[in-house]
């Protein structure tokens, strides 16, 4: 006896009208997740650079006696309650995506559970928020928030990939052959982007916004690790260059040029914003910049990465 004939049948005739191919609705909801994931990562920044991250001083209720935020908590209980909503929205989204790929859950595995992924990563999230929450915002426990956060842009962006044939196993496009070196070289430039992405949490860990006026510190030398930061940052910078010139040296088209072309204008951003806060006094605005700046870095390098290996080498 099969799934589905176990169903009952209300169910079955529910599932009798989910779509049997990607449709136009779950590449659209693939979309939606990434930029709900960078939003999410843009949304958390705010919380932390305004001075939020105690709005809602408790959880999983935002006070004692409240679910939600109080006018007498202000703006700070307004930012933190929406950015715990907006997780809340998220998983919305991951869950109608399974929903739209009930038919498909053994077809696309690859998009079932990349979905499956996002999902199931909300409560762990909310998790980790509740004991940043209680541990008055720990320095190491934020970080932890957000590399969760980074993680989940990473399994967004390659949820996009595969919702529309751009890689893996169900490509619906030819991808032009690339030299065989580039393939190891974006996979180095992710892997450096992540270990940036993991020393910029510390360098944020010692510096001044901690989210709260009583918020500790990492106690580590904001400076010191600023450097450490930027040497995986210059690893970056080199091997996007060196995939443009891959690119224009061998006159290569199509979706890996612009993906080495979308990475390098991200790269340079992030540099330039990096340098901009670090000799200003480190500003909450451009902090917040450099966050987007992140997620944006996470978003190209996969992208690249995931191009260069679906690609057929030369």
């Amino acid at each position: 006896m099969s799934t589905a004939s176990r169903l009952p049948k209300t169910v079955q005739r529910f599932t009798a009208k989910l779509p049997t191919e990607v449709n136009q609705t779950i590449r659209r909801l693939a979309i939606l997740s990434l930029i709900g994931q960078t939003v999410l990562v843009v949304t958390g920044g705010a919380v932390r650079l305004t001075a939020s991250g105690l709005g809602c001083p408790t959880w999983p209720r935002c006070t004692d006696n409240s679910l939600v935020n109080t006018p007498e908590m202000g703006i700070h209980g307004f930012i933190e309650f929406g950015n715990r909503m907006l997780t809340f929205a998220l998983a919305a989204v991951a869950a109608l995506m399974l929903v739209y790929l009930w038919n498909l859950r053994k077809e696309r595995r690859d998009l079932f559970m990349l979905a499956l992924g996002l999902l199931a990563s909300i409560p762990a999230q909310a998790v980790i928020g509740g004991i940043t929450v209680l541990s008055n915002l720990n320095p190491w426990v934020v970080g932890l928030h957000f590399l969760v956060s980074m993680a989940l842009v990473v399994f967004a962006t390659l949820l996009v990939n595969r919702a529309f044939g751009r890689t893996g196993r169900f490509m619906n496009r030819t991808l032009p052959s690339l030299p065989v070196i580039a393939r190891p070289a974006m996979m180095a430039v992710a892997v450096f982007s992540a270990i940036a992405v993991m020393l910029g949490v510390v360098v944020t860990g010692a510096g001044p916004h901690a989210g709260d006026a009583d918020a500790p510190r990492n106690d580590l030398d904001w400076d010191l690790f600023s450097h450490i930061h930027a040497v995986p940052a210059y690893l970056i910078t080199a091997g996007t260059l060196f995939a443009v010139y891959l690119v224009v040296r061998h006159k290569i088209s199509g979706p890996f040029r612009t993906a080495s072309f979308l990475l390098l204008a991200v790269t340079l951003l992030q540099a330039v914003i990096g340098f901009t806060q670090y000799y200003n006094g480190i500003p909450a605005l451009l902090v917040g910049a450099h966050m987007l700046g992140a997620a944006l870095l996470m978003i190209a390098s996969t992208n690249a990465a995931d191009l260069a290996k679906s690609s057929p080498a030369k």
